[in-house]
């Protein structure tokens, strides 16, 4: 039986932020995108996402700590019934039949099971847990899902700063729309559910690592965005209207007479989508452009000299 732990390559008991370092480091080697035809490293790669989805997730760790959930999240055993004959292995006798109760056998007494055996646990647990009100989850016996599918998607910072949708292929081959949640964050990891791979107890979910690509006309600053704009010489020594970039796209600016280089305009409501819906300010730093005019520095030197 494997120990995720050891899957991951950290200490048993680890905390969080080093389990998800090294997710994201095995993650970027063994990624199918990185790995075609290499079925080790998409197996290894399977194994890796499995055991951080249960690690990253603080119930499900606690639980497999405890010993309560094997590495594949699914409820140990308790106890006294790892057996299937009665004696030391501390099972029931009998064999399963058609039709459930308690009947002899060559051994003694022991319980008929109706179906499969996992079944015993439904008929032991199953009525007593939802009459006692018992939330120990031993009232059924649930097959294991399918396994997560790791994805990376790179999002352009506008799209981030707005919170658009982005569409994502599996690897299925289906594309979806995926909703990209406000106050979005670089390396943020979103979880869609059922779209990971098959399994008899449904399928797993997809994890979504965000990469949010620079954008050459901003920066990120908290919750405001940064932009410098060139304003021409004549614009700023007389003031006049200069085209601004946002996320939405350019607005115009009034510049005020007498504008130095360095001075920070603020548009209010045009930074960076906030999780509780609102948005910060740009911040637009002025940077006077002169122009290389011979006549111009001619002039200025002998304003220089008076």
């Amino acid at each position: 039986m494997a120990d995720l732990y050891a899957t991951l390559g950290v200490e048993r008991g680890a905390d969080s932020a080093a389990i998800k370092r090294a997710y994201r480091k095995l993650a970027k080697q063994l990624h199918p995108d990185q790995n075609k035809d290499n079925l080790k490293a998409a197996e290894r790669f399977k194994q890796v996402t499995a055991a951080y989805d249960i690690l990253s997730d603080k119930a499900k760790k606690a639980q497999y700590d405890r010993g309560e959930i094997d590495d594949q999240g699914n409820p140990r055993m308790p106890p006294g019934f790892g057996g299937s004959r009665g004696g030391a292995g501390g099972g029931f006798g009998g064999s399963a039949g058609t039709h459930g109760g308690f009947r002899p056998n060559a051994e003694g007494f022991g319980f008929e099971v109706e179906g499969d055996a996992s079944d015993l646990f439904s008929q032991l647990f199953g009525r007593a847990g939802r009459n006692s009100g018992r939330t120990d989850g031993w009232g059924s016996h649930q097959p294991p899902r399918g396994n997560d599918m790791a994805y990376r998607l790179a999002v352009p910072f506008v799209d981030a700063a707005l919170a658009r949708p982005r569409r994502l292929t599996l690897a299925s081959g289906k594309a979806i729309d995926l909703a990209l949640p406000k106050g979005l964050e670089d390396g943020q990891q979103l979880r869609m559910k059922g779209q990971g791979e098959s399994g008899p107890g449904g399928a797993g979910d997809a994890l979504v690592t965000i990469q949010i690509t620079p954008d050459p006309r901003f920066t990120r600053d908290g919750d405001h965005i940064r932009a410098d704009i060139a304003v021409p010489l004549a614009t700023a020594v007389l003031g006049g209207p200069q085209r601004v970039p946002t996320p939405e796209g350019e607005v115009s600016l009034t510049i005020a007479a007498g504008t130095t280089s360095g001075k920070v305009m603020r548009l209010k409501g045009r930074g960076w989508t906030l999780k509780n819906g609102s948005r910060g300010d740009l911040l637009a730093r002025v940077l006077i452009d002169v122009p290389d005019d011979p006549l111009l520095a001619d002039f200025l030197r002998k304003q220089r000299d008076v």
